[in-house]
Parts: structure tokens; sequence; C-alpha cells
């Protein structure tokens, strides 16, 4: 663990003063009208002088009228993540401020229901594009997906200390910025920004459930609080039957299983340490009656290699939770996506007893719901076992979805005739 010096966070360049002007596409103009979130490069027709990451770019129509402003990234295809539309406004610790403290109330029923983690700021959707911030109880995750936020740096901590108390402030960066640490200024992923983290594997609770999360090197920024919803959906239907996870991770559903009265739960996924994780979030919710009556086991295997093997030794389930990771994440993936969807529905339904019930979701959102729901729909017939889909469901409230774009996660309940 690497925290970040004052003086390192003060070496920062802020960005310029002097505000890029730009001229866009007639189609630019009716998105931005619109409230979109993002302007690429090829939009642009007229810029008068370069720009710096972080510098903030003002849009204007072909009447030289105010459109939007926003953070200019000369790195990245998205020119410019747009913070304001519709009349100029000043872009200070005033207005993060004021960004940070409705994204708080939001979610402040959270708290309330027994949930100390979860997601404060979605990025676009909460009006920050390009940032994450995820609080783990006492500790906030700042996730980074451009270089534009760094100038930005210390005006957003000001700002988020004005808005929540928080014992420490961890940040993370995306892969691709990772890949630019000229444009870091010593900043690093997993660098502690303010406050102090005692441990990388950070408590928190979810609708009561304890977990624990490693905020330094785990997946996203530790945990995937999109599934929240869907996880308390299990519980519910999880009484007297045993229950396969796969892509388990770190046993989210899996212990909401338990919890709701699973007899016996197998976690399943890849990644040894990540189930040595789930193991460790059954430990700490040995307390509740049904978790310390349930019996847990893991296997680490690639998840169509294990399902194959299960259904070769003919081993059944009441219930099969399927949370893949994203698996078209640009254009060209989605036709293998849907087909990796269709193999994946064909061996669960085949490891699935006689009227048991799958839960199947999707975080590809280059795959439309329409589209995963028909796949999934698709190959379960394909194999004689149709589905009755009783619920579906899309994004939590601390997930909100403000364009198109932004929406990813889809999820379907199904009883398998």
């Amino acid at each position: 663990m690497t925290i970040a010096p004052a003086e390192l966070l003060a070496h920062i360049p802020p960005p310029s003063g002097r505000r890029l002007a730009l001229r866009v596409t007639p189609a630019a103009q009716r998105a931005l009208r619109q409230g979109h979130p993002w302007l690429f490069e090829q939009a642009i027709t007229d810029q008068r002088e370069p720009g710096r990451p972080g510098d903030l770019a003002v849009i204007f129509d072909d009447q030289r009228r105010f459109l939007a402003i926003g953070l200019y990234d000369p790195t990245s295809v998205i020119r410019v993540r747009i913070l304001h539309h519709g009349a100029p406004a000043a872009i200070n610790q005033a207005w993060f401020a004021a960004q940070l403290t409705a994204a708080a109330a939001r979610r402040a029923d959270l708290p309330t229901q027994g949930t100390t983690g979860y997601r404060l700021v979605h990025g676009e959707n909460d009006g920050l594009p390009g940032l994450v911030i995820d609080r783990y109880d006492a500790i906030l995750v700042l996730k980074v997906y451009t270089a534009a936020w760094i100038p930005h740096l210390p005006t957003l901590l000001a700002a988020l200390a004005e808005v929540m108390t928080a014992q420490g402030v961890v940040l993370r960066l995306s892969r691709e910025m990772r890949r630019q640490p000229a444009l870091l200024y010593g900043l690093e992923d997993a660098m502690t920004l303010a406050g102090d983290l005692p441990n990388p594997a950070v408590r928190f609770t979810e609708n009561g459930l304890c977990f624990e999360a490693d905020v330094l090197r785990g997946q996203k920024t530790g945990f995937f609080f999109d599934q929240r919803e869907n996880r308390a959906a299990v519980a519910g239907l999880a009484a007297g039957r045993r229950t396969l996870n796969v892509f388990a991770y770190t046993g989210g559903f899996s212990l909401y299983a338990a919890s709701g009265g699973a007899p016996e739960v197998l976690s399943l996924d890849i990644s040894a340490p990540a189930l040595a994780a789930a193991v460790r979030n059954f430990e700490l919710n040995q307390h509740l009656p049904a978790v310390a009556a349930a019996t847990h086991t893991v296997l680490a295997a690639d998840a169509f290699d294990a399902l194959a093997a299960l259904r070769e030794r003919r081993q059944r389930f009441d219930l099969v939770i399927v949370d893949p990771p994203a698996l078209a994440k640009q254009e060209r993936e989605i036709e293998g996506a849907v087909r990796a969807y269709q193999r994946l529905t064909r061996l669960s339904v085949d490891v699935l007893a006689p009227a048991g019930t799958l839960v199947m979701a999707s975080c590809s959102s280059r795959v439309s719901a329409a589209d995963f729901f028909a796949a999934v729909e698709q190959a379960a017939a394909e194999v004689d076992r149709p589905l009755h889909i009783f619920a579906r469901s899309g994004h939590a409230l601390d997930h909100p979805i403000a364009f198109a774009e932004g929406a990813y996660l889809k999820c379907l309940f199904a009883a398998v005739r």
C-alpha cells in the first residue's frame, strides 16, 4: 500500500485557466442538447488550439451559443466528457460538491437498510463522467477512467471532504490509465490519497450481511455492488435448494443463498484467491443460523469445463446462478458473446434438477437486454428445457442510468420446465 504525500497532489499541474473553444457537427449538437455526456473526436469541426488532459472545453453551436462544458482528453476518442449542459457554469470546488451532494442524497436510504457498501458516484449517470466512487463503510475508493480527471483530483478531494466523512480515500486506475504514467504525475494504482487504510481487506455490510473486499487488488474497486438487489432476490428463492453459483468471484450470490436457507452451496470460479475470499465472507457471517447450517464448498476451475464435468457426473442443483464477466467489450465481440451466453445456458440447464430455477445475468453493455433474453430462451429451448421467465431486472438505485449507452446490467429469473 502506497500513501500519496500531500506534496504529490500539490505538484499536479492544475488545468489551464484558459478554456478551449470547440465547434461540433450538427449531429453532435443535437446529442448535446439532449444531454448526452460524450463528445467524440470526429465530431469536432473547429478547435483553434491544442489542449491538455483536464482542460475545460466549452462547446458552441453554429450560432456560437453555449452548448456544454466538459473535461478535455486528447488521448481518448471520447474527446470531451460533459460536466454541464445548457448554460455556462463555473466548474470549481463548489460545483463538484453540489454534484457529490446530489449523488449522496440519491443513496441516503441505503445505510438505513443495513447497507454500508454501495456506489456513491456512477460516472456519467451522476454527472461526473469517467469517474466512479464506491463507498466501503468508512473507506471511499475512486476509480478513474480518463486522464482528464488527474488535474482536478485535489479540488475533487476537497469537495468530497465537504460532503462525506471518510477514514481513507483510495485511488484505483483503469487499465488504460495505468498505461499512461506520464499523465499521472507520480500517482499509482492502489494509492491512498487521503486519510488512512489500516487494512486493504475492508469490511462493510449489504442488506445486513457482512462482506470483506480487497480495495487495492480486487476487480473494479473490490466488489460488484450492482448485483445487490439480484442477490437479495436469490436469498428469497434459496430455501431448501441445493445451489450452484457460477463465476462466483468472492461469493456474493453464494452467501445470500445460504442466508436464505440453501442447505448446500457450491461456488465455482477460476480464481482461487477470489474463492478464498468467498470462504472468508462465509466465516464473517457464521453468527447467522442459516449460514452456519449451510455446507459451502468451492471449486476453482474454468466455468465451461466445470459445468460440463458436473453434467457428466450427473450432479444436479435446484438453483443455478450464472453471472459472467463482460463478454463483449467491443462491437466485434458481440456475436461471440451471444454464443457464449447460449453455451452457458445449455450447460447450466443440463445441471438443473427438474423444476429448478435459473438466474442468469449479463453485464455486457454492447449486448442489448432483448438480445440477451432471447439468446438465453432460445438456447434452453434447443435442449428441451424451456424457460418460464418470471422476473427480469436491471440497475439498482446506486447505478442509475442517464443515457442509453450507460445501461449494461440485465438479469433473468426463470423456472426451467
